[in-house]
């Protein structure tokens, strides 16, 4: 399938309230309670960002998932309508050299698959 160039990814002006609870679930995998407490706030307290879709991955270290996946197909779905999509949440881990994506993978593969060069809006720590 070839990839089809899209002027335009709809961005709300902040994250939507949901995704913090889900960003804090994954976290709370990797990091003890106390270090995704001080993440939480300092994520809605951090300003909107922009960078490359495929810089993120480089960064991130994760594979793309495919269009077959539910999630992602959702997300392409919402990106044809030009619904707006809530910025992700990544998170510098300096000590694994990566950005750990505490959410918006589905997101994130769903614009990728569109345009690699695609601007993504986020909140980074």
């Amino acid at each position: 399938m070839s990839k089809s160039k899209i002027k335009v990814i709809n961005w709300l002006g902040d994250v939507e309230e949901h995704n913090y609870p889900a960003a804090k679930s994954y976290l709370s995998i990797i990091y003890s309670e106390d270090q995704v407490v001080d993440m939480m706030i300092r994520f809605k307290h951090a300003e909107i960002m922009q960078f490359k879709a495929k810089d993120i991955f480089r960064a991130s270290q994760l594979s793309l998932l495919g269009v077959s996946n539910l999630h992602v197909e959702k997300d392409r779905k919402k990106i044809n309508k030009g619904v707006c999509l809530s910025p992700l949440l990544f998170l510098r881990d300096s000590l694994n050299g990566k950005v750990v994506i505490a959410d918006g993978y589905h997101r994130l593969c769903a614009i990728y698959e569109f345009d690699e060069d695609a601007w993504i809006h986020c909140k980074i720590i």
